[in-house]
């Protein structure tokens, strides 16, 4: 499929997003629908097993598209674009392969949102992330309020949103927003060496994971050791999981097969 404001590269068994509206891929509908479309096509094709998302240009994504704004009619429609956007972004928080955001330049208001939907981030020293929305006299509407706090706490999240002070990468780093701070040069290698280090992983295993982790964020320590447990239990069926015992008592690497 041709892509008007993205594109998607393989690398093995790696897919690149790069998303590429100039001058500073702000995320309009259009954008937000072919992004949701990139997904799927990853998400059917089984040789892809983890995707690297970035922005081309000067920035990530430096926020949603205000031009847009100004075509809204009332707050029924403002909703509703939130919703959508929310919508996406709930898809990328539980997409069964991870996605790692690899953030140079910035990540601000809704490009922050898209990251925090992420599974990993990385960005460079002097990328800057942050939720400026109330500088428009709005709020973030992309979930926004409820991510941030969740990765920083909830003082920390109030500040950068209060304040519409952006951090830059190494005290995004310190904070956990990002996992790791990498030169703007080895941006893109470095996600791609974590990228390769889960592709040999399990996609099953990979997926589980992944389900679990959420399931516990939005459930609870109880139901989501419960659901662990199911998980743990569904996995010893599968011939991956056969392959991997097998694999270190032969001391070998696993082959795994994906099923």
């Amino acid at each position: 499929m041709v892509y008007q404001h993205l594109a998607l590269s393989r690398q093995d068994r790696i897919a690149v997003i790069t998303l590429n509206r100039p001058p500073a891929n702000a995320l309009s509908p259009d954008l937000l629908e072919e992004l949701d479309n990139v997904l799927t096509d990853i998400e059917q094709d089984p040789a892809l097993k983890v995707v690297i998302l970035h922005g081309e240009g000067r920035f990530f994504a430096a926020g949603a598209d205000i031009k847009g704004f100004t075509t809204i009619q009332n707050a029924e429609e403002a909703e509703e674009l939130a919703k959508k956007g929310q919508q996406l972004f709930n898809r990328m928080e539980a997409f069964p392969k991870p996605i790692i955001a690899a953030i140079h330049g910035a990540a601000l208001g809704g490009g922050l949102e898209l990251a925090l939907a992420c599974h990993l981030r990385l960005a460079t020293p002097d990328a800057k992330l942050g939720l400026p929305e109330l500088n428009l006299g709005i709020i973030p509407g992309f979930a926004g309020t409820q991510r941030l706090p969740r990765v920083v706490g909830k003082a920390k999240a109030l500040e950068i949103i209060l304040t519409s002070q952006p951090v830059n990468g190494e005290e995004a780093e310190t904070l956990g927003l990002v996992n790791k701070c990498v030169s703007q040069d080895n941006l893109l290698n470095e996600a791609l060496a974590i990228a390769k280090h889960m592709a040999d992983k399990s996609a099953v295993s990979i997926a589980f994971s992944i389900e679990a982790v959420n399931y516990g964020e939005q459930h609870g320590l109880t139901e989501g050791q419960q659901k662990e447990a199911e998980l743990f239990g569904r996995l010893f069926s599968t011939e991956d999981a056969k392959e991997g015992v097998q694999a270190f008592l032969e001391k070998r690497k696993p082959v795994f097969k994906d099923r």
